[in-house]
């Protein structure tokens, strides 16, 4: 069985029954949910919220599914699963190759959505992985390969531990967006960490010494006060 502590899912559906049922059903099995009945809201939520899985409705007035799947394929390869009333064999295929991971016709039994839910997650909940494995920042002043899980800083390798290289890892898929100390630890220790919370600025302080000319004027991982950090990398 996953657990499913620490992991948040967002739903799009322009349908209220749908929302409100799916989102139950989420938050009943340990989720925390998010919820959008458009688009652009949920692309607004993506955009602020660490993000697990997304459940979208392929039509939506305004913002369609098909964009907003676009959308967060540009930045992050978060699972997606869509909803859909369109049976046509090209509608499915249009929206898988779009980026989507799943999809599930409508109507839909909530024992089958549920398990496919599941077997998703099986096979992506670990995957912090940013949508490109090659980043680069600042003209090559920073360059990282996650693939590789090499560290570049102005063309000199740098040796990461593996929860250093977690932690950033998280930091770069979600642009903007403030980790909590929480959620960094779990990230890079495990939910079953038993210590201080502040034992992640303990990492964070040692990616600064490895990748910012002055690490106590940061421009790559930012504190953001009585919040956690971020990255601001561009």
């Amino acid at each position: 069985m996953l657990n499913n502590e620490n992991k948040s899912i967002l739903v799009v559906d322009d349908e209220p029954k749908i929302l409100d049922v799916v989102s139950a059903l989420l938050e009943n099995k340990g989720f925390r949910v998010f919820s959008a009945d458009n688009g652009q809201t949920a692309l607004d939520v993506f955009n602020h919220q660490n993000i697990t899985l997304v459940i979208l409705d392929l039509m939506m007035p305004g913002l369609s599914g098909e964009e907003v799947c676009t959308e967060i394929r540009k930045k992050s390869r978060v699972p997606i699963i869509m909803l859909t009333a369109k049976v046509e064999e090209e509608n499915i295929v249009q929206g898988l190759e779009l980026g989507a991971d799943d999809y599930i016709t409508k109507p839909f039994g909530l024992k089958e959505f549920y398990a496919r839910v599941e077997a998703l997650l099986r096979r992506t909940c670990d995957e912090l992985v940013p949508l490109s494995t090659h980043n680069s920042w600042r003209n090559g002043d920073l360059v990282i390969d996650f693939e590789k899980a090499t560290v570049l800083k102005k063309g000199n390798s740098i040796i990461f531990t593996q929860s250093e290289l977690k932690i950033i890892s998280a930091l770069i898929k979600y642009p903007g967006k403030v980790f909590t100390r929480e959620e960094l630890i779990s990230i890079a220790l495990g939910s079953d960490f038993d210590g201080y919370d502040r034992a992640i600025d303990s990492h964070i302080k040692n990616i600064r010494q490895k990748i910012e000319d002055d690490p106590k004027n940061p421009v790559y991982i930012l504190t953001v006060h009585g919040l956690g950090y971020k990255f601001g990398g561009n």
